[in-house]
This record gives structure tokens, sequence and C-alpha cells, in this order.
């Protein structure tokens, strides 16, 4: 069964990420949007779901409506510090794997030219040139 745009999906707290969380409060925070605007950008169905994390995981005093910023809790700072080192390592796996990818096909690129200079006799890479003299008249 094929699910179109329109179609209502159910879904739980399980379906969001921690990092997923932390974007979406990030930018209540940083921009001037509401948490309307914002739950339909991002599909999210509970109508209190954002408001429970901006209560979990915002830095601004919600029930006070106080606009300075409310000091993190160790929690909050090793939360955030986790999740940050999480996409980090996995930032720097896919890299590694992307440079393993390009160093294997620049060994197989060598390999194909000196495969083709040995069967067509003829020198397929670039020669680089001597330096020119300092003594040549301009």
């Amino acid at each position: 069964m094929k699910v179109t745009e329109t179609e209502y999906v159910r879904r739980t707290q399980k379906d969001y990420t921690m990092a997923f969380k932390l974007s979406v409060i990030r930018e209540y925070e940083e921009n001037d949007v509401s948490l309307e605007s914002l739950q339909r950008k991002y599909g999210i169905q509970g109508s209190h779901t954002l408001k429970r994390w901006l209560d979990k995981f915002g830095t601004f005093d919600q029930l006070n409506k106080c606009s300075r910023a409310v000091k993190k809790t160790k929690d909050q700072k090793l939360l955030a510090l986790e999740q940050k080192v999480k996409l980090l390592e996995r930032k720097n796996a896919r890299l590694e794997k992307e440079l393993e990818n390009k160093d294997m096909k620049s060994e197989f690129f060598d390999l194909m030219i000196d495969i083709a200079e040995k069967e067509f006799k003829i020198d397929i890479r670039k020669k680089s040139y001597p330096e020119q003299s300092s003594n040549t008249k301009k």
C-alpha cells in the first residue's frame, strides 16, 4: 500500500530523534516562528508536543514568558554534547568511508594507466617540464 502526502500517518515520540527535537527547538528560539508553523513545517502531529519539547530542552522560561535565557541544567548540557558527539562521529565515519572510496578509485585509475601504457607502449601520464632558466631574456 502506497502512502500519499495527504494521508494521516500516526507517529510516536520514538519517531523523533533527539537531534531533530533540538534542531526544532533551536529554530523556534532563534527565529521569530510560531509553534504552529513549525508543527506544520515538520509534520509534528501532537498539539502539545512542541510545548513539551520546549519545557524539556528549551533555553527560555516558557512558563513565565520570560525572554531571558534560563541556564541549562548539567543534564541538558550533557545531553546536547552527547548528541553533538554522536553527530560528529557519524559525520567522521561517513567522511572516512568517502576518503577510502576515493583512494581506491585513485589506485584503480593508476593501475589502469599502467596497464594501458604497457599494452599500447605509449606514455599517458603528463611529464612535468623542467623549470625555465632564470637567465633567459624576456
